[in-house]
């Protein structure tokens, strides 16, 4: 193994604890929800709030960053995101109530949502052609590793000792990491650090970058929206259908796992053919599995079709970090992956909302996921007339 194939995968290890610390914050989010809709007494209205605030957070933290990134340098971000997440969640342990929980909910988005487009922008910066892109999709793995470590702790330390404590194991492992960060390597550049807040957002918007800015924002909120809609709402509901097999530990796990293989694949794709043509597939097969999923009348179809989105979507999400990055040159990259993504975080608070909705005025089941499907046709139509697939700025 050569050395700078080491020096690559340490990279690929110190920048993936963005992606895991990022999903087991959301999915740790998902188990304590019910937990204090029961000890504080919450509404459904007010436990909306607390489902949404985070992306919210994470909306602006990851302009804010992104761009910070780019003028004050990519580690030391690293390092202060992180800092909120763990410091975010040492303060959330001690709230003792649901205003002071919103609000540190808000303030650990901001690190989270900052954290995600300077990481992507590390690999970016480290990495060329074919290789970006495999060690894109590849560091986004992380996310499911996350989720695995979140049913871990949910299903064991939470079960017996509560929430709070739960969230201190996560704030003591976010410090640790802090320490390892501090080995970064810097892609800082002057060019970069000429741009002020209003430059830099004039940039991604300017006659060079916009349509591409808007088609990568249309992709990131479909991808967001159908994500973060069918995931972390519709297990409830289907709990109440008489399926409580998707609230288990198994489930959990399964549709944790089944997102590995997603990646892999994905990740192999993009170094052999066309970006666009993998993550067109990619987002069919999501509408594919979405519509028998919602169609599901067994434990085994909701088991398999399950499996299959998990697999399609989180590996889409993977081929879009790969895909992003690429669009941009080094001085405004971090601020045109954070402008993007933030888009998406509109989609991220908003589809958990219409379906709460669409339901709650009567849609059925497969009618709300024909809205996703939808939304996912969209995502293919700008993906195919918006955006050019070999692009690489350096």
């Amino acid at each position: 193994m050569g050395t700078t194939e080491v020096k690559g995968n340490k990279l690929l290890l110190l920048i993936g604890t963005a992606w895991l610390f990022d999903a087991l914050d959301v999915a740790l989010l998902s188990f304590i929800m019910p937990a204090i809709k029961t000890s504080w007494h919450l509404s459904a209205s007010t436990l909306g709030v607390v489902s949404s605030v985070t992306s919210l957070g994470m909306f602006f933290g990851a302009i804010i960053f992104g761009h910070l990134a780019d003028k004050i340098g990519r580690k030391p971000i690293m390092l202060v995101t992180l800092l909120l997440f763990s410091g975010g969640n040492i303060l959330l342990a001690l709230t003792p109530n649901v205003e002071l929980f919103i609000l540190v909910r808000f303030i650990t988005g901001l690190g989270l949502g900052g954290e995600l487009p300077v990481a992507t922008t590390i690999i970016a910066d480290h990495f060329k052609g074919k290789e970006r892109s495999r060690m894109l999709v590849l560091v986004d793995s992380f996310w499911a590793f996350g989720w695995i470590l979140a049913a871990v702790l949910a299903f064991s330390v939470m079960t017996y000792i509560g929430w709070r404590v739960t969230v201190l194991i996560t704030a003591l492992m976010g410090l640790y990491v802090i320490l390892i960060r501090r080995h970064l390597p810097e892609t800082h550049t002057a060019e970069a650090a000429k741009y002020s807040f209003k430059e830099a957002w004039t940039q991604v918007w300017s006659s060079q970058y916009w349509r591409t800015t808007l088609a990568l924002g249309i992709l990131w909120f479909v991808i967001m929206f159908v994500y973060y809609g069918m995931f972390l709402w519709l297990p409830t509901v289907l709990a109440t259908r008489g399926f409580p097999l998707v609230k288990s530990y198994g489930y959990t796990v399964l549709m944790s796992l089944a997102q590995l293989p997603g990646y892999y694949l994905a990740a192999w794709l993009v170094g052999r053919v066309s970006r666009k043509l993998v993550l067109s597939i990619y987002l069919l097969g999501t509408m594919a599995s979405a519509a028998v999923f919602g169609l599901a009348t067994s434990n085994t179809m909701i088991l398999v079709s399950g499996a299959w989105l998990s697999f399609f979507t989180l590996g889409a999400w993977g081929i879009m970090i790969a895909f992003t990055p690429s669009h941009y040159s080094l001085a405004v990259r971090g601020m045109g992956i954070g402008v993007t993504q933030s888009i998406g975080r509109v989609g991220a608070i908003g589809g958990p909302y219409l379906v709460g909705m669409l339901i709650s005025i009567g849609f059925s089941i497969p009618a709300v996921f024909g809205v996703f499907v939808g939304a996912l046709v969209l995502g293919i139509l700008v993906l195919l007339f918006g955006l050019k697939d070999h692009v690489d700025r350096d």
